[in-house]
């Protein structure tokens, strides 16, 4: 019986995370160009950018123009980030395309870098703290059933380094003695990795303590930064640690660029390549809606827009083939640059004039046994485990 994975939602960030990390002066036509691409591979969630100050984020000082010129799709939620009153009262004109609602119950979240904090939201941690009572009162005039626990920055961050294990779940305590108080149900969980502090055996540890003190804790919502290469990892440790009654959403970018020119770390700050999870899932069983080849060429476009290559692999190298057709042919010349490995979607046109140093075709009794419809390898069969060029034990005829 295949194996059974939490639901996954995901969300992706490449107008936001991405853009505001890379030139300014990007036309805001282009911007609006990868928007409308996005919209069509079956993304659920695309964050259009941030209604922010362009004195710290000067790459989003055109976000009205994009929100009015881009081609919203039917099915597609698209959202933004706001900051502050200022910047929602300036998304409120765009409702709809946008949508302003906050996914999952009202939470409780702190990040725990507090310098972190004053340099990327002009605020001490402690506002944080002062926001919760209001949070709360809302929640309860409401009618609020559930609620949600967060923390950012759980395992650690560049202006204050490694935070012990026990530090977020302190937290994360604390603020479940709100709800209870309160009377309100804590079925939600965030965490929030600004920086790249992710390891998949801390991160584990987080999850595993986490759900044996509060089983009824079922959503999760992680946002990974891939500083030190380790979110595509940590995703799988997340889907693997939980069960299928869990809901887990994730974030990241086509290409894997983002960052915050306020962690220290700048574009190398990345995030988890869309292209490269979903790829995953669909090794893993696990469909999230997505058209992989449309998504692969919003990567390309991506390139071209920045002139730059991006860090993602499976815009690169192609998913792993998943028949016949797909597979790579025999006798393709020498593929060696990354342009000549576009193949994978663009044919023999990529690596056309490429070195061909073989003398004869090649050839492979494996190969003609796909060509006729049949596995390269029998599990139960004769091939190639009884064929006469097959080692044997001695005595065994």
């Amino acid at each position: 019986m295949p194996r059974q994975f939490p639901k996954v939602e995901y969300t992706e960030q490449s107008m936001r995370e991405g853009m505001q990390i890379e030139d300014a002066n990007i036309p805001v036509q282009d911007k609006i160009k990868l928007l409308d691409a996005l919209s069509e591979t079956g993304l659920k969630e695309i964050v259009v950018g941030s209604f922010v100050s362009p004195r710290y984020t000067p790459q989003m000082a055109r976000i009205d123009e994009i929100v009015q010129g881009f081609h919203p799709q039917p099915g597609v939620r698209y959202t933004c980030l706001t900051m502050n009153e200022r910047g929602i009262e300036r998304a409120k004109q765009y409702i709809p395309p946008l949508s302003l609602e906050r996914r999952g119950p009202p939470s409780l979240s702190v990040p725990l870098d507090d310098i972190f904090q004053r340099r990327n939201a002009n605020r001490p941690q402690f506002d944080s703290f002062e926001q919760w009572p209001r949070t709360i009162a809302r929640a309860q005039e409401q009618g609020a059933k559930e609620a949600g626990i967060g923390v950012g920055h759980p395992w650690g961050g560049n202006f204050i380094g490694r935070i012990p294990a026990e530090v977020p779940l302190k937290m994360l305590e604390k603020e479940h003695e709100l709800w209870d108080e309160v009377g309100i149900k804590v079925t939600h969980c965030s965490l929030g990795d600004t920086m790249g502090w992710n390891m998949p055996h801390l991160v584990k540890e987080t999850l595993v303590t986490v759900k044996e003190r509060w089983p009824e804790i079922t959503n999760w919502s992680f946002h990974l930064h891939n500083a030190r290469g380790t979110a595509l990892a940590t995703a799988w440790t997340i889907l693997d640690a939980l069960s299928p009654e869990d809901s887990v959403h994730l974030d990241g970018t086509i290409g894997g660029f983002g960052g915050c020119p306020y962690c220290g770390h700048g574009r190398a700050t990345a995030m988890m390549p869309t292209e490269d999870l979903v790829n995953m899932l669909e090794e893993m069983g696990v469909d999230v809606g997505v058209d992989l080849d449309k998504l692969v060429e919003c990567v390309w476009m991506a390139e071209e827009i920045l002139a730059r290559p991006l860090m993602g692999h499976v815009s690169k190298a192609g998913r792993s083939p998943r028949n016949f057709s797909e597979l790579f042919g025999p006798n393709i010349p020498f593929v060696e640059t990354l342009e000549q490995a576009r193949h994978f979607r663009l044919g023999k046109s990529a690596y056309e004039g490429g070195i061909y140093p073989w003398r004869e075709p090649i050839t492979s009794p494996y190969r003609d046994r796909l060509e006729k419809g049949l596995p390269a390898y029998e599990i139960e069969g004769d091939w190639p485990w009884n064929q006469d060029f097959f080692p044997k034990p001695s005595g065994k005829k």
